[in-house]
């Protein structure tokens, strides 16, 4: 069995924000990261969405072509995904020429089979600025739950789809006028509508998807698909095959999650040369694949009903989604994180407050999966010191400490194990496959807590073996001690790689591991002499630093933490 993970597309306009973090691309690269320690095969994809409106209208506010816009966002947000330590194997872009020609391929496979049908639909036209305004061009009041924001695709607040003719009091994105009039332009529809039944038996089949994941798209079935417009009057996006809409290009929602596919194929190109089989491979092998894919919850929609109908009537063997993984919001003190409001600590923001690992275990700990969560200082301030600076620093910091003034930096020899490392092995041991259990079921709350859980155990360990009293009436006891400790911290830094893998380097250098004693699966039986007496070790700076209420308070000001 090999392993495909994609993350939903992080669009192009603008860094993202811990909630866009915290929905698709962290929990995934966790899981890609799991599954790569227990020795699997595994291909973790993803891209910018460079399409549509907000690539234009992000442009246009920079001052500068979308191309050279996309360009330069699509080299920010990679450099940021890397410092976060996202372990993609290839962050594409849907502006490639692979994705051009897919998309055109997916449209004629589509036409071929009676799936595209030509409509001439009213749509809004701005008077002042000469032009039709597609989906985010232009914003209203929404008609369902009657937020003021509403976008013409889709209400960020009640996550309806909607058309720019649904809304009310509409006006342009672009210049806010009001001075619009709805026209006649002829588009291409996606014939949901006769992919229904087909779409329904393949997700009623899919037993161990999400309560979420599940609920939003047998809501949408039982609601009744419609045929779904795939074409916009834009001229930055894939171009249409077809006489007659030679200025038109393809909707972004129709062509973003072919992305995936394009995105394969480049890193194929670019990893072995190979155009064709290698990538096919991960696409056109059902049994011999498991595909998971990762989102928040207003992208469930599109991958649980539009890309599957796109699949199904396109009539090609690609590979569909074993599981959909979709997560609930992350709030901000009331509200929503937003990219377009501005509202919420963006990514630049936080690695210049602090190092990645904070945010990636705080983040996670606090993982929106049953229901929305909320970020908040205070909490994060409480999962920094509590856990990070306490539970795991401070453990590691007194026992290499310790040893290095006691025993030369060397790991100590002297002493049989006996009850306490029994017991000790034992506890480590059910909470280790407790965490590999809740990481392979993709609980990532549940799977923070046994890792928390972990260190936990150390802690209570050297209180009951106190190894600095001990010392003083029995110096190999002591050895004994330090040394399971010593070996009690590679078993931490393999646990911790894929929540916080810039601190588990750090721990793997300090303990001059190999690169086979920095692998282990945690289904592994628990080891405490790995690493035997005599071996070096240095003393690694303090991993995590406390944050005091004062600096929690700058931030709070800083970025609009208020209740």
């Amino acid at each position: 069995m090999r392993y495909l993970i994609t993350s939903a597309l992080p669009y192009i306009n603008g860094i993202k924000h811990l909630g866009n973090l915290v929905g698709s691309m962290l929990p995934a690269d966790v899981y890609a990261r799991f599954l790569r320690q227990e020795g699997e095969t595994v291909l973790y994809i993803c891209a910018t969405d460079e399409h549509g409106t907000p690539a234009e209208l992000a442009a246009a506010e920079a001052g500068l072509e979308v191309a050279d816009y996309c360009e330069r966002q699509h080299k920010l947000q990679a450099d940021i995904y890397s410092r976060f330590g996202l372990s993609f194997d290839h962050f594409g872009r849907t502006s490639s020429k692979y994705h051009h020609e897919l998309t055109q391929h997916f449209y004629q496979r589509l036409d071929e089979n009676g799936f595209i049908e030509e409509r001439e639909i009213s749509q809004m036209y701005s008077i002042d600025e000469q032009r039709f305004l597609p989906d985010r061009y232009v914003v209203g009041a929404c008609p369902k739950c009657g937020y003021e924001s509403a976008r013409g695709d889709q209400c960020e607040n009640c996550t309806s789809v909607l058309n720019p003719t649904d809304l009310l009091n509409p006006r342009s994105a672009i210049s806010g006028s009001t001075n619009l009039e709805i026209r006649q332009s002829r588009h291409l529809f996606l014939k949901l509508d006769a992919l229904s039944d087909q779409v329904r038996a393949w997700v009623e089949q899919q037993d161990e998807w999400p309560a979420l994941t599940k609920s939003i798209a047998m809501k949408w079935l039982n609601e009744g698909l419609q045929s779904r417009g795939i074409t916009r009057d834009l001229i930055w996006g894939v171009p249409v095959p077809r006489p007659g809409f030679e200025h038109k290009v393809f909707y972004v929602w129709f062509d973003a999650p072919i992305g995936y596919l394009s995105a394969t194929r480049a890193w194929a190109v670019e990893t072995a040369g190979v155009e064709d089989q290698d990538w096919k491979d991960w696409w056109y092998a059902p049994e011999a694949v498991r595909y998971t894919q990762f989102m928040a919850k207003d992208n469930l929609p599109f991958h649980t009903i539009m890309w599957p109908a796109t699949i199904l009537g396109a009539r090609d063997p690609w590979k569909m989604a074993n599981y959909i993984k979709g997560f609930n919001w992350l709030n901000y003190y009331g509200g929503k994180f937003s990219t377009s409001a501005k509202r919420g600590v963006f990514l630049d923001q936080a690695l210049q407050i602090l190092p990645a690992d904070y945010w990636r275990y705080a983040l996670m700990a606090s993982a929106p999966e049953s229901s929305d969560s909320a970020f908040t200082w205070e909490q994060f301030q409480t999962k920094v010191n509590k856990e990070l600076a306490d539970n795991l620093g401070n453990f590691v910091n007194r026992i290499l400490k310790f040893a290095a003034s006691r025993f030369d930096a060397t790991v100590p020899p002297g002493g049989t194990p006996g009850e306490a490392e029994d017991r000790l092995q034992e506890s480590c041991q059910a909470s280790l496959n407790t965490l590999h259990m809740t990481l392979h079921n993709l609980e990532f709350r549940k799977a923070t807590e046994a890792l928390c859980g972990l260190w936990t155990i150390g802690n209570q360990y050297i209180d009951e073996r106190a190894p600095w009293a001990l010392f003083k009436q029995n110096r190999e006891e002591a050895a004994l001690v330090i040394r399971t400790c010593i070996n009690l911290i590679r078993i931490y830094a393999i646990a911790a790689s894929p929540f916080i893998p810039f601190t588990s380097q750090i721990l793997f250098d300090a303990l001059n591991l190999s690169e086979l004693e920095r692998t282990s699966c945690l289904k592994a039986t628990v080891d405490f002499t790995v690493l035997s007496s005599g071996r070096p070790f240095k003393v690694p700076p303090p991993l995590f630093q406390k944050l005091d209420d004062a600096y929690i308070a700058e931030l709070k000001a800083q970025f609009g933490g208020g209740e």
